[in-house]
């Protein structure tokens, strides 16, 4: 028997919803990046794109446990001498977009290259409840129901 390696034919994409409200920011950003690579399929194969295309919807409802929310720093570097940049999680909560938080979960899970770039592609997250996808038919996972940990007492 000979190792299965997934062709780019033989790939069948799948559309996944999950309502972020409520959840636990890093749960929510593993089972989202094991979705993207495909790592759920029994057809994995690491250098091929076969996840799924995940919508998440009510990003801006996501929580931290303990005192995250205030005391996790994001820093980035304008790319000038001593432009290292801090906000917290708060701050950006506060901020004009909010999905951000999610969205660098996730990122910050996948690998690092083209193929990262590539599944990262097929990550949606909004703010609100409305999503412009209701004609790819995605189905609901409710990720709060896979473990009492996922979603926040």
């Amino acid at each position: 028997m000979s190792t299965y390696s997934a062709k780019a034919a033989d790939i069948e994409k799948k559309w996944v919803m999950i309502d972020a409200k409520g959840l636990v920011v890093g749960r929510l950003a593993t089972i989202v990046a094991m979705r993207l690579r495909g790592k759920h399929k029994p057809t994995f194969t690491p250098h091929v794109d076969d996840g799924d295309n995940v919508i998440i919807v009510n990003a801006a409802k996501v929580v931290f446990t303990g005192r995250k929310r205030e005391k996790k720093v994001y820093y980035h570097h304008t790319g000038y001498i001593g432009g290292i940049k801090e906000r917290t999680a708060k701050a950006i909560f506060e901020g004009r977009f909010p999905e951000r938080i999610v969205e660098k979960a996730v990122e910050r899970m996948l690998p690092r290259g083209p193929l990262g770039r590539r599944q990262l592609a097929n990550l949606r997250v909004y703010p609100g409840s409305e999503h412009l996808h209701e004609a790819q038919k995605p189905e609901t996972i409710d990720v709060g129901a896979m473990n009492r940990k996922n979603r926040s007492a």
